[in-house]
């Protein structure tokens, strides 16, 4: 099976649907927990993504994400067992 360019980028693009930016650094992130008064650990970040990625039909609105390489290290240790493929 033979999946084009133009047929992904159409996918990622759909109306109703987006792509989230989750490639916030270490520093970003500080600045976003630092305004709502959250201490900016390994812990607390990695809760907060995991929380943008299993809220429930988040499938339906998301389309990609853009991951930071600390998420991707912590996906794979932490939460890979929890990982959904969202497929529409």
């Amino acid at each position: 099976m033979s999946i084009d360019l133009e047929s992904v980028a159409r996918e990622l693009v759909a109306k109703g649907r987006g792509i989230l930016a989750a490639d916030e650094s270490d520093g970003t992130i500080k600045k976003r927990f630092d305004a709502i008064g959250v201490d900016s650990t390994e812990e607390n970040r990695r809760a907060y993504r995991d929380l943008l990625f299993t809220t429930p039909g988040v499938e339906d609105h998301i389309s990609g994400v853009i991951l930071f390489d600390e998420t991707t290290l912590a996906l794979d240790k932490e939460i890979a067992s929890e990982i959904r493929v969202w497929k529409k």
